[in-house]
């Protein structure tokens, strides 16, 4: 039932297309009448491609109702893929830092929450230098930064591809973000580090087992607090 619906609902919304367009531009709507009524096989309406397009999109649509076909699927960003230079620990540090200048908790940087950012860094920018800043990681054009163009910043200053004036290596140099015990290769500092193809298979898996191992002990004290409390409590009644 939900299947013929939507084929109803999208015939009637290409029959108002056409009417609309025909009654935009009567010659146009006249040669239509003219080429459907003459039945001349050789001829084809104006809307036939617009026509085939749409009956190809009601398919898929049917399809995906019905299970029959697969749904399109979104490219899901994973930083600990895409980013293969910073440790586990590098990038929750640069999620925590985009999280805290995200005031809007909307996902986004804008301009004046990287404003904000560059006054608390002790690197106030002006208008313009904020706006460069954001130009020259935005991707996508939208006037902001996602946490994605975020690390594309520290990525950047590590491969040494900013300038050393520019707002962008001042928001990567006064960050608290160190790769002092944790960084490429040892570095002392984390703009003396060069990206490279590390063995990240190796290094992300010990570092999830230390995570899931201090887990552990971390539930284990407060089991074992717990069960003090009990019996401290027991001694009281």
């Amino acid at each position: 039932m939900a299947s013929e619906e939507l084929a109803k609902k999208l015939q009637r919304r290409l029959m108002l297309e056409m009417s609309t367009e025909d009654a935009a531009d009567p010659i146009a709507a006249n040669n239509n009448y003219l080429e459907v009524g003459a039945g001349d096989p050789e001829e084809k309406p104006a809307t036939s491609n617009a026509d085939t397009e749409l009956s190809a999109k009601l398919t898929r649509r049917l399809g995906i109702n019905d299970g029959t076909t697969a749904p399109k699927q979104a490219k899901v960003f994973n930083p600990y893929t895409e980013f293969k230079e910073f440790t586990r620990k590098q990038i929750k540090d640069m999620e925590k830092m985009f999280k805290l200048y995200d005031s809007g908790k909307d996902g986004f940087i804008d301009l004046m929450e990287l404003k904000l950012m560059m006054e608390k860094l002790g690197a106030p920018q002006t208008h313009i230098g904020l706006k460069n800043m954001i130009k020259e990681v935005d991707e996508d054009f939208d006037g902001k930064l996602n946490f994605r163009e975020f690390l594309l910043i520290f990525h950047k200053a590590a491969a040494g591809e900013l300038e050393e004036d520019s707002g962008l290596m001042a928001l990567a140099r006064l960050s608290e973000i160190d790769v002092s015990s944790e960084g490429v290769q040892g570095a002392k500092h984390f703009f003396e580090a060069k990206v490279q193809a590390l063995t990240t298979g190796s290094k992300f898996e010990a570092e999830i087992i230390a995570e899931k191992e201090q887990r552990k002990r971390m539930e284990e004290d407060r089991k074992q607090r717990r069960a003090a409390f009990k019996e401290l409590k027991a001694a009281f009644m």
